[in-house]
């Protein structure tokens, strides 16, 4: 007789144990019939033998990977979109450059070089990339500025070639004047004289021009004649004489040597540095003026510093070379008393430098205003002279004073005396008061004593409004 396991109903018809709730696993879903049997299972995903007691657990890479495919195609999604909006921004970075470098005169200047190239000149001015000169400065980091001034600021830098320059970064330039600009760009970085900074090159990728010049590392020639420091040093008569006479030999150069002549505009003690050897460097030319040869004054709105500009440029505002050569006056004075040259903190009559010089040297009193512990026996003619020459400098009138290249001669002159001073010693002392009456009498000689006062007054007048601007 036939037997039937008790898993089949009627003995021979199979029990689904899955359906009748009659299995021991931990849920339907979790059960499996077979003929004459179930078995208990964990699905995908998850481990263990499915059963009530022992039941499932999740594999922990069920979470993690579908996690990490998603944060993945993000990832990779988010990378997409910044590589795409890095190519975007640097062709627009790029554009723009292009726009200033156009903008600022490039192709320009790249005429002219290509010009300067076909004639085998040496000088030619470098062009910048913008990258180069944020990479020189640490993108021009503060703490690199050494100087600042009306017409921007001074960043000193290294370049990848390892040479130290120092980076003017302009405030603004006048795009009518753009050529300009290129022009003198080209014929500064021409200039090859031991007393002139040089120009290395330009940048035209910023939307205002970089200017790149050689580093001169030992300060301004203020600094030493005005700040503690230069007190300590207690700069000598010889050092000073020819810090003058080398000032004096570029001016002359810039007025009558260079390809195109160039009127320097803000001549003054800041814009003249000293190397270790104290060896002067005119700088800063950004307020420079290249005029045609075949003219002796150019007509300009009236620029310059307060204390050192020709009171006939201010009146008239034509500008000639005689308006260096009375700036250089004012510098000559500096060199000879320690003084600025204009200071509200002295008595009124005493403000500016210039007529308080100018007035003792008519009273035949020079001494009273030259620096202490400067004068000596062996220096006071040569003292005299040059305070005669500055008077001669600071003439009311252009036409009155001598021109860089008289006053350059002069300068030399004497310190040649100085090197050799056996030569000068039978100086006739008579002669020198006698000059020194004629030069600081010729000054006030102008005819007309209300075009005297009114000089001085213009002058007056134009420093304050010049200072109340500025507030």
């Amino acid at each position: 007789m036939a037997t039937c396991s008790s898993n089949y109903i009627y003995g021979f018809t199979d029990v689904n144990e899955c359906e009748n709730d009659t299995h021991e696993c931990k849920t339907k879903a979790n059960c499996r019939n077979t003929d004459g049997n179930h078995t208990c299972f964990c699905p995908k995903g998850s481990s263990g033998d499915g059963t009530l007691n022992g039941g499932c657990q999740e594999n922990a890479n069920r979470i993690v990977l579908p996690t990490v495919l998603g944060a993945g195609a993000v990832f990779i999604v988010l990378f997409v979109m910044i590589i795409f909006y890095l190519i975007n921004q640097k062709r627009k970075l790029t554009k723009l450059k292009e726009k200033f470098y156009k903008q600022n005169g490039g192709s320009i200047l790249e005429q002219k070089l290509g010009q300067r190239q076909d004639s085998s000149s040496s000088q030619i001015a470098h062009i910048f990339k913008e990258n180069e000169l944020r990479k020189a400065t640490n993108n021009f980091d503060e703490s690199l500025i050494i100087g600042r001034g009306g017409y921007g600021t001074v960043f000193k830098g290294e370049l990848e070639d390892n040479r130290i320059v120092a980076i003017k970064k302009s405030k603004t330039i006048d795009e009518s004047q753009i050529e300009q600009f290129i022009n003198e760009v080209d014929v500064v970085s021409q200039i090859n004289h031991r007393n002139v900074v040089k120009l290395l090159g330009c940048c035209l990728e910023t939307e205002v021009p970089l200017l790149v010049y050689e580093f001169v590392s030992n300060g301004t020639l203020s600094d030493f004649i005005h700040t503690e420091i230069g007190k300590v040093n207690n700069v000598s008569w010889k050092t000073r004489l020819k810090i003058a006479a080398e000032v004096a030999g570029a001016l002359s150069y810039l007025h009558s040597a260079a390809s195109i002549p160039i009127i320097h505009r803000d001549v003054k003690s800041d814009n003249i540095l000293l190397d270790e050897t104290n060896t002067a460097k005119v700088s800063d030319f950004g307020a420079s003026r290249l005029v045609p040869i075949d003219q002796l004054e150019v007509a300009t709105m009236v620029q310059g510093t307060i204390g050192y500009l020709d009171p006939e440029y201010m009146q008239t505002s034509q500008l000639t070379e005689k308006s260096d050569v009375y700036s250089f006056g004012v510098v000559l004075v500096e060199l000879l008393t320690g003084e600025k040259p204009f200071s509200f903190g002295r008595a009124e009559d005493r403000r500016s430098l210039s007529m308080h010089f100018l007035s003792c040297l008519k009273k035949d009193n020079v001494f009273e205003v030259i620096q202490d512990g400067m004068l000596n026996e062996e220096n006071e003619q040569e003292i005299k002279e040059v305070a005669v020459l500055a008077a001669k400098c600071l003439r009311l009138r252009g036409e009155e004073r001598p021109s860089m290249k008289e006053v350059a001669m002069e300068l030399e002159g004497m310190r040649l005396m100085d090197k050799h001073s056996w030569i000068n010693e039978d100086v006739n002392i008579e002669e020198s008061r006698y000059l020194l009456h004629e030069s600081s009498s010729s000054i006030y000689e102008l005819g007309d004593s209300s075009k005297q006062d009114y000089g001085y007054d213009s002058l007056k007048d134009h420093v304050l409004i010049a200072l109340d601007d500025g507030r």
